[in-house]
């Protein structure tokens, strides 16, 4: 049944929905589906851990090639013969054929991209719920509150609990884009699509300087309103906002062009990505002026801090998918509520150490190729999480 309260406003309601508290039969059915789900996200754990030490150390080798075979050029303005095929090092400011327009509203840039955000304003649908048990069933309170906010998408308020009062268009008049141009250059080299797709530190334009586009449209400070009273937006209303990356001439409002360091392989007057031995790819884009040794840091720095991100993915899916699979066993003593504290937390630290346990001895079977002796080391350390927690159990049992 559902019960509504509603505090004077349509902003704001409480829905309550309740359904019988599940049995015994039907909570070990979604067990075993859990410990499906658990199985898949287990597997799929030793897939990311082994994956990623092969990644990292080719990615690592591939970085440690490149930086000795870099060849730094002392000119952006001349192509040199003897660099044909070589990876090449050069740092310059970004430069463009042709400045980018957006006509609709009178706007030009000399950059690499132009970006217009179309945002609605529109009603936004929240909930907090929470559960209990009364009269042998488990309730559900939830409230759901109501706002109206500038977004980027379309709100979709049919999924809302009450439409009526907060329906959103289907649609918008106008649709965000992005404009890319279609030759950019540093010097007299052309950057490749991959180096081009580098180049992301968006900053917002100012509008300061423009003038109303439209009679129906209005500039207010950094954005262009299509509304009768930007100060009191309604629902439906658009505003336009302008992003743009990679200045590529010198602008009066905006300043100088920016300057980029790339690292790629030079072909005739093309940057292009450069084939390492190790089977990686280098073609890298910085912004500023970078010296050779302070662009491979940063790529290995980058190198590290993914590969640790991934081995904690990996070992977070790990252990959830043990957490899973090992759920039956809290499920066939949840009627008695001490043991069943008990089991869930020998189950949590049965789940960290042979979390902790796999993942080391996965990490050290993908470095046993390339580095046997860091490998026999972690399948060591993989035996240590097992060991102490055997060794704490074994006095419970004297006890």
């Amino acid at each position: 049944f559902q019960q509504f309260s509603d505090p004077g406003s349509r902003k704001e309601h409480v829905k309550v929905t309740s359904e019988p508290k599940p049995g015994f039969l039907e909570r070990l059915s979604e067990t075993f589906g859990g410990m499906l789900i658990g199985l898949v996200t287990f597997l799929l754990a030793f897939y990311v851990l082994f994956t990623n030490e092969g990644r990292a150390l080719r990615t690592a080798k591939s970085l440690d090639e490149g930086l000795s075979l870099v060849v730094p050029l002392d000119s952006t303005h001349s192509i040199s013969q003897q660099n044909e095929g070589r990876l090449v090092h050069l740092a310059g400011a970004l430069s463009t054929s042709k400045p980018l327009f957006d006509p609709s509203y009178g706007l030009s840039i000399q950059a690499v991209k132009l970006r217009r955000n179309v945002e609605m304003y529109q009603w936004v649908e929240y909930e907090d719920s929470k559960e209990y048990e009364e009269d042998g069933e488990i309730k559900k309170e939830t409230k759901y509150s109501y706002n109206t906010e500038w977004k980027s998408e379309v709100v979709n308020s049919r999924n809302f609990d009450r439409e009526i009062g907060h329906k959103n268009p289907s649609a918008m008049a106008v649709e965000s884009f992005t404009a890319v141009s279609p030759n950019v250059q540093v010097g007299s080299f052309v950057l490749s699509k991959g180096l081009v797709d580098k180049i992301d530190d968006f900053k917002q334009l100012s509008l300061s300087h423009l003038e109303d586009p439209h009679a129906d449209v209005t500039r207010r400070e950094d954005y262009f309103y299509h509304s009768d009273n930007p100060r009191r937006p309604e629902v439906g209303d658009l505003r336009v906002s302008f992003f743009y990356a990679g200045l590529s001439g010198d602008d009066p409002y905006l300043g100088s062009a920016d300057r980029v360091t790339v690292i790629a392989r030079q072909r005739g007057d093309q940057l292009v990505p450069y084939h390492t031995k190790s089977g990686d790819v280098l073609e890298i884009l910085y912004p500023g002026d970078l010296s050779v040794e302070e662009v491979f840091q940063k790529e290995q720095e980058s190198n590290t801090m993914k590969t640790w991100a991934l081995r904690a993915a990996g070992w977070l899916s790990m252990f959830v998918g043990i957490s899973l699979m090992t759920r039956i066993f809290y499920t066939l003593v949840d009627w008695f509520p001490v043991v069943r504290d008990l089991v869930n937390v020998g189950l949590k630290v049965f789940a960290v150490c042979v979390a902790s346990s796999l993942s080391l001895l996965t990490i050290s079977v993908g470095w046993l190729f390339y580095r046997p002796l860091w490998a026999l080391l972690l399948m060591l350390l993989s035996a240590v999480p097992v060991l102490v927690a055997r060794s704490r159990v074994l006095p419970k049992k004297q006890q």
